[in-house]
């Protein structure tokens, strides 16, 4: 994935591109913190698990938000 605006770069791949340093759930509680939402609140129970959009564990990257 590539996103544009920030002028940093975070973690890297491997040669072809196929696994990466940050797991997309972490870019997604990331985006979300952005957005001003708390990827924890977003939990629900189904079934007797937590369920929310980053998973369980999903957690906001810091040192992409200097």
């Amino acid at each position: 994935m590539w996103l544009a605006g920030g002028g940093k770069t975070h973690g890297n791949t491997d040669d072809f591109g196929y696994h990466a340093e940050v797991h997309v759930n972490d870019l997604h509680a990331t985006m979300l913190h952005l957005l001003g939402i708390d990827h924890k609140l977003l939990t629900h129970k189904f079934q007797g698990r937590n369920f929310r959009l980053t998973d369980i564990a999903g957690e906001v990257i810091r040192p992409m938000l200097a």
